[in-house]
């Protein structure tokens, strides 16, 4: 049986390759391990910040081969096609956080009908919210049908509703005014459907800052207050205290925006990279913020609330999203490595239509 995964040059990441190799044997799994067979994932321009910010988050550990390659991870689906572990049978289906490839060795530990953490040596100093595989059979939210929304926008939506829960648990640092970049991401999408909630009762004014290609899919959305082209950020009242959240990393677009607001910024929120390639240096406009990391956020509300507690609130903010994205939103399916190498580049250039959601069938 083979095995295939696409690895990416960590210094340019124009650069990558297509690895095949003979797949994992059965007889090499460990005490308690499990060989997983990867069915279809996700492909986001999350999974480019995911690269853009590897070195520094430490998303090149989940999934090793060298200092100089490294494999980006992605949200999906896989089966257990090999079990040396008395609690997980061959043909259960797990969602969770797999690599750009076809196979994976899993170590599970803390396995409940429910979940499974993987256990693997490298993987124990991550953020453990990556760790974490869904069990298909029990997770009240799954449905075959239903797939596709989740791999495209679960693990999205999870750091939109983190995001929406930090600015609200901070009382919005004063603010009314949220902009948000790259407004036709996912993860501002998400965001701004949360924050439209909040909006009377909280007094919030949503803007959403995009390409002018972008404006009409934007607007039509409905959930942000104006949508201002990036080079007409001037249209964008500087008198009431405002915030940024940055999904676009592009060291122009903030300097742009701390001119324009000046002392009326009263709090600047680092998220994503999707325009990657202009976020500058570390003395640029783009670092002049703090980063959002979801996973900090997670683990302070899984303490207050407990796990059960935060999933409920994360699942009915979810199921109220998700009757939505089918309004606007068209799933494309892609097939194995050729096309999946295909899509990369597009999809690191910031060249994909924000109406399509990427499937990448294994």
């Amino acid at each position: 049986m083979s095995s295939f995964n696409i690895q990416v040059n960590r210094k340019d990441f124009h650069q990558y390759k297509i690895v095949k190799t003979e797949a994992p044997r059965v007889e090499n799994l460990g005490e308690g391990q499990i060989l997983v067979k990867v069915d279809q994932f996700a492909f986001t321009s999350n999974n480019i910040t995911y690269a853009a910010v590897g070195e520094v988050v430490g998303y090149w550990k989940f999934f090793p081969v060298s200092d100089d390659w490294g494999i980006i991870p992605m949200w999906g689906f896989a089966d257990v096609i090999a079990s040396n572990n008395a609690d997980i049978s061959v043909g259960e289906r797990f969602y969770g956080y797999y690599p750009m490839g076809s196979h994976l060795i899993m170590s599970p530990i803390k396995v409940k009908p429910t979940n499974f953490s993987d256990g693997i040596a490298h993987r124990q100093a991550l953020p453990p919210i990556y760790n974490n595989y869904i069990n298909t059979k029990t997770d009240p939210g799954y449905s075959k049908k239903g797939e596709a929304i989740q791999s495209l926008f679960r693990p999205l939506f999870t750091t939109s509703f983190l995001i929406d829960d930090f600015m609200e648990d901070n009382d919005f640092f004063g603010g009314s005014t949220i902009i948000l970049t790259s407004a036709s991401s996912k993860t501002a999408i998400g965001l701004a459907y949360l924050l439209a909630k909040r909006k009377a009762a909280q007094n919030l004014n949503i803007i959403g800052l995009t390409s002018k290609g972008n404006m009409d899919f934007v607007e039509g959305l409905g959930y942000y207050d104006k949508v201002v082209a990036y080079e007409d950020f001037a249209q964008i009242g500087n008198t009431e205290n405002s915030i940024i959240v940055d999904f676009s990393g592009n060291a122009q677009v903030q300097e742009n925006l701390q001119g324009h607001l000046g002392q009326k910024l009263v709090y600047n929120c680092l998220v994503g990279m999707v325009d990657w390639t202009k976020r500058g240096g570390a003395d640029s406009a783009a670092s002049n913020g703090k980063f959002f990391f979801a996973p900090s956020q997670a683990l302070k509300r899984n303490k207050e609330w407990g796990i059960e507690g935060f999933q409920q609130r994360v699942g009915k903010a979810w199921m109220g999203f998700t009757s939505q994205v089918g309004d606007w939103m068209t799933v494309k399916n892609s097939a194995g490595a050729l096309e999946l190498a295909a899509l990369y580049l597009p999809m690191l250039d910031g060249k994909i239509d924000p109406k399509i959601g990427h499937i990448i069938k294994l």
